[in-house]
């Protein structure tokens, strides 16, 4: 097809640039870097961009970002940032069942309307137990029942002011609570319950019965996220939403419900070639046991992988194999594909039983996200991109005066060692391990809460210079050949980029 000639089924003679079908029936697979969208019309504002999104079949968030489970990006801290700002975590299962289980739990308490299991404690209990609740949960504000479970007598409740100057620790919370409590009758409605506590200015207010026992509990400071972060994603009980990475090993049958009795809303079956009939058996022993725990499955970069999890039951695909910036998979194992390619084939297969697709590896900056979505992705899984974050697992050291943090991949050497990233390629029974990854470090990005709204703000010009106001009116673009994309020289690249000066500052990490 000539340069600027038009789809055999357009009438518009004036249209620029290919479709994505012709830009991808290259004999060579690209990536990202080897085309861009051609601009489209602009009647909107880029705060009239929507990039709400469905990430499974029925999980949908604000923002089309997702953390990758690695034990260096994603654990509770991140899922917790994440969903407050409209994404969604990953736990990463290079842990125990009971820490990677502990870690959602942590999730799914940090923020509610009324929190229906609360932890309570027993007068008896000590201010060390506090110590370890406010360690584990963060937060230390606790009621006290007669005998330290839920649906009994309410006593008294303890916060940090009480507790804070104490160098016993060992006291007895009987001798340190507030026993003059300001509560609510059970069956009050949030915003009653709301109004209680912002005329009586206190932390916790205690949810009763008749019989004085307690039921719930609503937080001061949930009530300030929550108007802090309205786009937080939530469930239908206004708790954070969370997913949980699991391999397809006989012995994490009692992970996977272990994370379902915690409440993960999510469940990733990581696997570096899903395409198995050991995924396949899990997916359908999975949605047969658990039908209402949404999995996504992978990961797979071709249509024959991603249709055969879909029919077993897969609610959506996980995208990629070998893109990864820490990932050597292509190399050693000469299997993949490459990203941009592997992302719209399976997303045009999958299109047709309405089941996302997530982009993930290769996204380094705010382009590959746009352009990720703009090839069929519903969302981009994001890695190094998130590493080095104040939210990340691990500590900051210096080395040469740079602020880093520890990066590796689940198929390095140190992570299989680990356990997760050995379950992840099926070498965890070998004695012979190759590895298709590497350890590394990534420079300190600062705090997620300044740097995901500047990506995202970055997406939304994104999609507002190729004229589409959200991303399901992109992809009916792309699949009507109306978004129109070329293909990119290496001068091209170059000269796309900064070029020609003698030294250069970025504004910030991932805005090139």
């Amino acid at each position: 097809m000539a340069r600027g000639s038009t789809s055999k089924n357009s009438k518009n003679n004036n249209l620029d640039g290919f479709s994505a079908a012709t830009v991808f029936e290259k004999e060579q697979g690209i990536t990202y870097k080897d085309f861009l969208i051609l601009p489209g019309y602009i009647d909107f504002a880029p705060q009239d961009v929507s990039l709400e999104t469905q990430v499974t079949r029925n999980v949908r968030t604000k923002l089309p970002l997702i953390s990758s489970p690695m034990d260096t990006v994603t654990e509770s801290q991140m899922a917790i940032t994440l969903a407050l700002l409209g994404g969604i975590g990953i736990i990463h299962n290079n842990l125990s069942m009971e820490d990677q289980a502990a870690q959602v739990e942590r999730v799914k308490r940090y923020e509610n309307g009324f929190i229906t299991d609360p932890i309570v404690l027993s007068p008896k209990n000590t201010i060390a137990d506090i110590d370890n609740i406010s360690l584990r949960y963060g937060f230390s504000g606790v009621p006290i029942t007669e005998d330290g479970t839920l649906r009994s007598k309410l006593v008294g409740i303890v916060a940090n002011r009480d507790v804070d100057f104490e160098r016993d620790r060992t006291i007895p919370l009987a001798k340190v609570m507030t026993t003059e409590l300001v509560t609510a009758p059970k069956g009050i409605s949030l915003i009653q319950a709301n109004e209680i506590l912002r005329k009586s200015k206190k932390g916790k207010l205690p949810i009763v019965d008749k019989e004085g026992r307690l039921v719930a509990l609503m937080s001061r400071t949930d009530l300030l996220k929550n108007r802090e972060y309205p786009s937080a994603t939530k469930d239908s009980q206004k708790r954070l939403r969370v997913g949980a990475a699991t391999s397809t090993h006989p012995h994490d049958r009692e992970r996977i419900e272990m994370l379902i009795a915690r409440g993960v809303d999510l469940l990733v079956i990581d696997s570096a070639q899903g395409y198995s009939k050991f995924q396949i058996d899990m997916l359908k022993e999975m949605k047969k046991k658990y039908p209402d725990v949404d999995i996504m499955a992978g990961n797979v970069v071709t249509r024959e992988q991603g249709e055969a999890l879909i029919k077993a039951g897969a609610d959506a695909l996980r995208i990629g194999m070998g893109p990864g910036s820490i990932c050597i998979t292509q190399d050693t194992m000469a299997c993949g594909r490459s990203q941009a390619t592997a992302v719209y084939y399976t997303a045009l297969m999958a299109a047709k039983y309405k089941i996302p697709v997530i982009a993930d590896g290769g996204i380094s900056n705010i382009g590959d996200i746009a352009k990720a979505l703009a090839v069929g992705a519903s969302a981009t899984m994001c890695g190094s991109l998130l590493a080095g974050s104040k939210e990340a697992p691990g500590d900051y050291y210096y080395e040469n005066g740079v602020r880093l943090k520890k990066f590796r991949g689940m198929a390095s050497i140190e992570a299989m060692e680990g356990g997760g990233g050995a379950k992840r390629y099926n070498v965890e029974d070998q004695k012979i391990r190759v590895a298709q990854g590497v350890s590394g470090a990534v420079v300190d990005k600062g705090s997620l809460f300044e740097f995901i709204p500047y990506l995202m703000q970055g997406v939304r010009h994104a999609l507002q210079d190729m004229g589409c106001r959200d991303i399901p009116s992109l992809h009916k673009a792309l699949y009507s050949q109306k978004l129109r994309f070329e293909p990119r020289s290496l001068a091209a690249q170059a000269q796309g980029g900064v070029h020609g000066l003698y030294s250069y500052k970025k504004p910030i990490i991932g805005a090139d």
